[in-house]
């Protein structure tokens, strides 16, 4: 969410730059958010040139420009270019910025001197106050400050939002594939097995909020059929294999001035060996902790600390268990005083589990040691109990149920978002293997995709008979997949963006250089498995008298592009016409 950006003018101009640009002068944007990038060795929130010359005296942007959340502090926490907080907020507003958007209402104490020393000229202070203004006098904020609360009740909760809904879901579904027409399902089918934790979630995505009435796909596909058909639901492995589980606050205690408390003593040092006297000590419920952004206390900085977990651990139940620590190197773990665990030197990112007999109400001494010097610090005390069922359990119940099933249908997902990014485009978990199982019984497999990304097909995509992409589907998905499902509407959404056939493709993009194919693989096409545009349907659409009515498009001339389309399949449908152009001179 942060790498820095190192792109000449030229390229912006050419490929990033004009959807921005058009959404300003010919969608009449009014505010602009910084990205958390430096461009250019600059941050996007204190970068004059992005901000002064492209954005306000190039572009005529006559908004403000916010950063987003803590992305002024960024330029000290991030990227080092600035020597504290109010050095962070003075470079901002003089290059251009004019919101510092914070996490926290107190946060303005971090950045106030500037703004009264003199450092911020007063003439951009008041230009960055008078866009704030202007954009609420547009708004009408200062003549009704509030909204009606009788009309937001009565539009939160309008029929015609839910229609609404369940029409934007029948339209981004994006149909992959449907070999020998297997879609639409005749709903005069005996059995249907629905498999998939996805299928009952009715995940909305991230910064979604939480619906008005969440329909989810086995919901929709109950209401479509009614009782008529026998519809089995088996939850599957789900998206993540999960082998441990961060040992929680109640099997954790330890001895402060006398008395037992929850949780571990942790004492953090500003020196790697921790010979130093700690300069901040307190008690820790669990050990699960990311400090990529921020140090863990202010004394600290943000790399070149340690930290000395200490206490006792009592297990649950007597047994035997997989106990063990989850995240970068270094660390060392001490159970009764013995080193079981020893991840010292700095290498890379592990997961070490070894065996241990707990008996239950007996306590253990528990010494977790680790160290950071790169400022990207994750660690995590973990064991193996208390697990959900067994993934393979899960799969083997899903082949029985496709076993007596006339169709099945696979909702599998992905998990993306801010700070999620994904290191493999493949279905997480053992949901591939799921695939490939239920294809093995013989019975045709329809495979849902629940995801905003791309996700690479390989290893099963030849055992599906059917691929839906219903990326988050909204409140209606669930009502809008099953009237796609069974024929009541027809998918006519188009991929807005490419899917590869491995990750080791990207960046992959129809709108590329000559060049830039990537088609010196030797063991890879430089083809993509679906491309930017894709996207099939129930019937059949020809294309015919294409029509541009000059030969050549001069700058600043436009031109008029006809053609006609004939619907010659068998079911109504819509088509999403695209066009796409090249410069040949």
């Amino acid at each position: 969410d942060s790498y820095p950006i190192h792109l000449n003018e030229r390229i912006l101009d050419e490929i990033y730059f004009p959807p921005f640009l058009a959404a300003i002068q010919r969608g009449g944007s009014r505010s602009i958010m910084t990205a958390y990038n430096s461009v250019d060795g600059s941050p996007a929130s204190a970068n004059d040139w992005l901000l002064n010359k492209k954005l306000k005296d190039d572009w005529h942007f006559k908004g403000f420009v916010i950063s987003d959340a803590s992305a002024v502090g960024g330029a000290n926490v991030l990227h080092y270019t600035a020597k504290d907080y109010p050095d962070a907020g003075k470079k901002s507003i003089t290059n251009g910025l004019d919101v510092i958007f914070q996490t926290a209402y107190d946060h303005y104490t971090l950045f106030i001197p500037p703004f009264l020393n003199g450092e911020i000229a007063p003439s951009r202070i008041d230009d960055a106050v008078s866009r704030v203004l202007t954009a609420k006098f547009e708004l009408g904020l200062f003549e009704h400050p509030y909204v009606s609360e009788s009309l937001a009740t009565e539009w939160a909760h309008n029929s015609q939002h839910k229609s609404l809904a369940r029409e934007a879901a029948v339209k981004s579904m994006v149909l992959l594939k449907n070999e020998n027409n297997q879609l639409p399902l005749s709903k005069d089918i005996h059995s249907i097995a629905i498999i998939g934790e996805d299928a009952r979630e009715a995940r909305l995505g991230g910064y979604s909020g939480t619906g008005n009435g969440l329909v989810s796909i086995l919901q929709g596909i109950q209401e479509k059929l009614g009782k008529k058909v026998t519809i089995s639901f088996v939850k599957g492995p789900g998206r993540e294999e999960k082998l441990w589980q961060v040992i929680p606050v109640d099997n954790l205690h330890t001895i402060m001035d006398g008395h037992s408390v929850k949780g571990l003593a942790a004492a953090y040092f500003t020196d790697l060996d921790m010979k130093d006297a700690p300069v901040m000590k307190r008690v820790d419920p669990v050990i699960d902790f990311n400090w990529t952004l921020y140090a863990p206390h202010p004394k600290l900085s943000s790399d070149q600390y340690a930290v000395r977990w200490e206490g006792q651990m009592e297990a649950p139940a007597t047994g035997d268990y997989s106990v063990g620590v989850d995240g970068n190197d270094g660390y060392q773990l001490f159970i009764n005083g013995k080193r079981v665990i020893d991840q010292w030197e700095k290498q890379s990112y592990h997961t070490r589990l070894i065996p241990v007999h707990f008996e239950k109400g007996k306590s253990y001494d528990i010494k977790l040691l680790f160290y950071e010097t790169a400022g990207n610090a994750h660690i995590r005390l973990i064991w193996n109990y208390g697990l959900p069922d067994d993934a393979e359990k899960n799969i083997q119940a899903a082949v029985k149920a496709a076993g007596t099933a006339d169709a099945v249908l696979v909702v599998a997902g992905i998990r993306e978002g801010e700070f999620q990014d994904r290191a493999s485009l493949d279905l997480p978990g053992k949901q591939e293997e799921l695939i490939q199982r239920l294809a093995a019984t013989g019975k045709p497999v329809t495979v849902i995709l629940v995801g905003g990304s791309a996700i690479t097909m390989h290893n099963w995509i030849d055992k599906a008979a059917a691929i839906l992409d219903v990326w988050y589907p909204g409140e209606e998905g669930g009502h809008a997949i099953a009237d796609v499902l069974f024929g009541e509407a027809n998918p006519s959404g188009k991929l807005p963006i490419t899917f590869p056939q491995s990750a080791a493709q990207l960046p992959l993009v129809y709108d590329h250089k000559p060049t830039g194919r990537g088609d010196d693989y030797n063991n890879l096409s430089g083809l993509p498995l679906f491309p930017f545009g894709f996207g099939l349907s129930y019937t059949h659409f020809t294309y015919s008298g294409i029509h541009l009515d000059k030969p050549v498009i001069r700058i600043g001339e436009s031109a008029s592009v006809s053609c006609k389309i004939t619907n010659d399949g068998k079911r109504d449908g819509e088509e999403v016409v695209q066009l796409y152009i090249r410069d040949e001179l």
